[in-house]
């Protein structure tokens, strides 16, 4: 075929999902293997959302709400907000596509970190749009030089807070210089899936420019500590006036029935995000400790993952544990990820790590 591409589309390597356990265990021939690969909650959903799946199955021969009105009055309850400010889409990632769409035209840009959440890059080249990626210093944003590389065709700005994947966050005080310097017509997307992980008490409150009336959009998800990445779906805070174009270009089903109401569930079940975030902290200090004592040295993280230099090469690290039964994320070179699991998978973790390297150490004598 003599198909016409864009060259720009032509290079993207498309998205390399972690494979899924069940897979794993039959190529490899094993069971009881453990996926810390992908940043899942290890505790699932909420038993309220798991009631609201089991209740609403007897309606999945009619059309989802396509406006998700139930949902979206509970989320603008939570955020003491008017409806106009919400957007619901399919996960986080169909609001990133939307809001390229939305405001980016070929040869626009968008500024982001050059180690960052990969879909930004993937959603803007798909838009024909330029990405202007800026370095992360000591891991973190570096949000003055990000606000120095807007120009006149900037349309969109990411950060992720906390980043995936390094774990990082820019504080309160980081965030109020940037958003001085940043001109007031490219709007700030603040992907923030991980928020309700962080512990550090200067994690900014992006919502609080919405509230200014700041073009500023707060991407969250259910996806993570809420459980739910089975079923994408996720949310923005925004301007009613961006919130406006964004309903112009999504899809009217967006969202499935199932997903709005185990959402809606879900967000009203605070003991078990409460319960999922000590788990996440008591686990975090286990596998950063375990770590350490390896020789490693984790960077620290506001997320429910922890990012860490392997000093050898990161892919036959990553294939050395899958063949233990334990599935991490390798992104590229020297570096994995692995997500805070329960203590189980989390010692069995540690446990094939050291042995790999005990294995490293006897091919080398």
């Amino acid at each position: 075929m003599s198909i016409r591409i864009h060259p720009a589309i032509a290079g993207l390597v498309p998205y390399a999902p972690g494979k899924p356990l069940e897979e794993v265990e039959r190529d490899l021939g094993i069971r009881g293997a453990v996926k810390l690969a992908s940043n899942e909650n290890p505790l699932g959903p909420s038993p309220r959302a798991l009631a609201a799946l089991h209740d609403g199955a007897d309606t999945l021969h009619r059309y989802p709400d396509g406006g998700a009105h139930e949902l979206t009055r509970a989320l603008a309850e939570r955020w003491r907000l008017p409806v106009d400010h919400i957007v619901v889409g399919n996960g986080s990632d169909e609001l990133i596509g939307l809001l390229v769409k939305a405001f980016m035209t070929p040869g626009d840009e968008a500024v982001m970190a050059d180690h960052t959440f990969v879909m930004y890059r993937l959603a803007v080249t798909g838009g024909q749009g330029v990405c202007v990626e800026v370095p992360l210093t000591d891991w973190r944003h570096d949000l003055p030089a990000m606000a120095a590389a807007v120009t006149g065709r900037t349309r969109l700005l990411f950060v992720c807070n906390p980043n995936n994947p390094t774990g990082t966050m820019v504080t309160r005080d980081d965030v109020e210089a940037f958003m001085r310097a940043v001109p007031d017509d490219v709007i700030v997307v603040f992907d923030e899936a991980y928020a309700e992980y962080a512990r550090d008490p200067r994690y900014p409150d992006a919502v609080d420019y919405v509230r200014r009336d700041r073009p500023v959009v707060a991407l969250r998800t259910f996806s993570k500590i809420y459980g739910l990445a089975g079923l994408r779906i996720g949310y923005g805070i925004t301007t009613p006036e961006i919130a406006g174009y964004l309903h112009r270009v999504r899809h009217p089903f967006n969202t499935g029935t199932l997903a709005q109401r185990a959402a809606c569930a879900a967000l009203g079940d605070d003991d078990h995000v409460a319960a999922s975030r000590r788990l996440n902290d008591a686990e975090m200090a286990v596998v950063e400790q375990g770590l350490r004592d390896l020789g490693f040295s984790p960077i620290p993280s506001q997320a429910n993952f922890l990012y860490f230099d392997t000093r050898r090469d990161g892919g036959e690290m990553f294939q050395r544990l899958l063949r233990e039964g334990v599935i991490v994320r390798h992104l590229h070179g020297s570096m994995l990820r692995v997500t805070i699991g329960r203590p189980e998978d989390n010692r069995r973790f540690l446990k094939a790590l050291a042995g790999v390297m005990a294995e490293e150490r006897n091919d080398q004598t």
